[in-house]
């Protein structure tokens, strides 16, 4: 392994390979920031470009974008409750409230020091595990996909606040959304009206931009009298204090991301959702989780950046795309004449190794750029929201068209813009909707192939070890935080209790 690893150093410190390195990472960033486009959008735009180079560049190149991307998704989540991509929605339930309260700049060095410990911890792991994590990730069927779905919807409780039941009810719209389209394995069209424009589904970009975009500023202006912020400069710093309190986030979210990102179609979206989740079980600080805690930035972050990285393992070690950006640049491997699998790690050690060296290079680059550029791009902030506004909105609208190249992607940015604004004016949850039309096409896609496979026996959960622990995590995961909770009102009624017995005179 040693001397695969200075080779992969030899190749990626060339002078070529380090510049395309930091140009990749550079337009991934400005990719990212922009609604709509994402990671996948933006290497399969830019894949002719590489078409001359030497393979082991181009691919340092389109990587570069895929996580230059990823951070660059996390400054407009954070900034102006808008996700450039779908892996950053959670950072808006945090990221955005920090930046409301003065905490801009902290927020966004938060989450590129988050996403450099995962990156260096991921690749880490990448390195020295891609052969043995991919032939024991080829034991997930879709019995065992399907109860890792199952786990991913109880985690609905922790982003349903006080009230369950409206986190219920708002995942259970997000997977009624979700079947909108011809349903998986038929040929079936539903809810769709007679429209064509329904028959992929509702655009899962579009409805993200309307429900926090659209729907943000909606709501901000019917409060009326906001004003912008007037932090000053040292203000958008980070603290000891909040560098403290990301690190233990960050690692546990680098380890859920890492492990969650190994299976194919799981992804970086799936893994930050299930990161925020966990942190609110777990976390010191969970009762400040949702109003602006920098452990809702830190875990989410990282396990969206470890999960990135991750899906490179059964991409590079399987030739089976662990993402949709990964997908991609499955397609530039062939393109270039290789072949991803076991053999390509012998047969062009040089390509595989310098690939894996220069993620290490790429994400230096984007904290030395990113980290000062910080309270920097924070003044954004400060622009009056007369202008501010129009701004959100114009991009929001052209990163919407950008990916559906017709009017109607605008027309569903529009209807979800006017329900995001109802769903904040009366404190609906947004999340749980997120996540329930995030996992609606992989539920019901493993769902049908479990019940062919069960033939209607539902116990067919609990035949191998692997799912029968997923089962039990959701139902734990499901029922243990009300109990929890149950628990904690009793014990506190009971030292009232007792607080007032001893107060009465004997």
């Amino acid at each position: 392994m040693l001397d695969n690893l200075l080779l992969g150093i030899e190749t990626a410190f060339s002078v070529e390979n380090l510049l395309w390195c930091f140009i990749g990472v550079m337009l991934g960033t400005v990719i990212g920031m922009l609604p709509g486009l994402g990671s996948a959008t933006g290497v399969a735009i830019l894949l002719p470009v590489t078409l001359s180079m030497e393979p082991v560049t181009a691919l340092i190149m389109l990587a570069g974008i895929y996580y230059g991307s990823q951070y660059g998704a996390s400054i407009s989540s954070i900034l102006i409750s808008t996700p450039g991509d779908s892996s950053s929605v959670v950072l808006t339930l945090d990221g955005y409230q920090m930046a409301r309260n003065g905490r801009a700049g902290a927020a966004l060095a938060i989450s590129a020091i988050s996403s450099f410990i995962a990156a260096i911890l991921s690749l880490v792991g990448l390195m020295i595990l891609a052969t043995p994590i991919a032939a024991f990730a080829l034991r997930f069927g879709p019995v065992e996909n399907l109860t890792i779905m199952l786990l991913a919807l109880a985690t609905i409780v922790s982003f349903a606040g006080e009230n369950v039941l409206r986190g219920i009810i708002m995942a259970a719209v997000g997977l009624l959304l979700s079947m909108v389209g011809v349903a998986s394995g038929f040929a079936t069209a539903r809810y769709t009206f007679g429209s064509v424009n329904l028959l992929s589904g509702l655009g899962f970009i579009a409805v993200l931009i309307g429900l926090f975009a659209i729907g943000e500023v909606l709501h901000q202006i019917h409060r009326g009298g906001e004003k912008p912020i007037k932090a000053r400069f040292r203000d958008l710093i980070v603290t000891k204090t909040e560098l403290r309190r990301s690190f233990p986030p960050a690692l546990r979210g680098t380890g859920l991301g890492f492990a969650l990102g190994v299976l194919p179609g799981a992804g970086a979206t799936l893994a930050s959702f299930m990161s925020y989740g966990a942190e609110k079980q777990v976390s010191k600080y969970r009762h400040e989780i949702g109003q602006g805690a920098v452990e809702g930035v830190a875990a989410p972050e990282a396990s969206n950046n470890a999960a990135a990285n991750a899906s490179f393992i059964p991409t590079l070690s399987l030739g089976i795309p662990g993402s949709g950006t990964t997908a991609v640049l499955l397609g530039a491997f062939v393109i270039f004449g290789l072949q991803p699998g076991p053999l390509l790690f012998e047969q062009q050690p040089d390509l595989i190794w310098g690939l894996l060296v220069s993620f290490f290079i790429g994400n230096l680059f984007l904290l030395i750029l990113n980290l000062p550029l910080a309270p920097v791009f924070a003044q954004i902030l400060r622009l009056p929201y007369s202008y501010l506004y129009p701004m959100i909105l114009f991009i929001s609208l052209i990163g919407a068209f950008a990916v559906g190249n017709n009017t109607f992607a605008l027309w569903v940015v529009f209807v979800a813009g006017l329900f995001g604004y109802f769903m904040k004016r009366f404190d609906f949850p947004a999340a749980p909707l997120v996540l329930g039309l995030v996992l609606g096409p992989l539920l019901e896609k493993y769902l049908v192939q479990t019940s062919s496979l069960a033939q209607g026996d539902p116990l067919i959960l609990f035949h191998s070890p692997i799912s029968t622990f997923f089962v039990l995590a959701a139902i734990l995961a499901f029922i243990g935080p009300p109990m929890a909770g149950v628990l904690r009102r009793r014990r506190d009624r009971n030292r009232d209790r007792d607080r007032d017995r001893d107060k009465i005179p004997a």
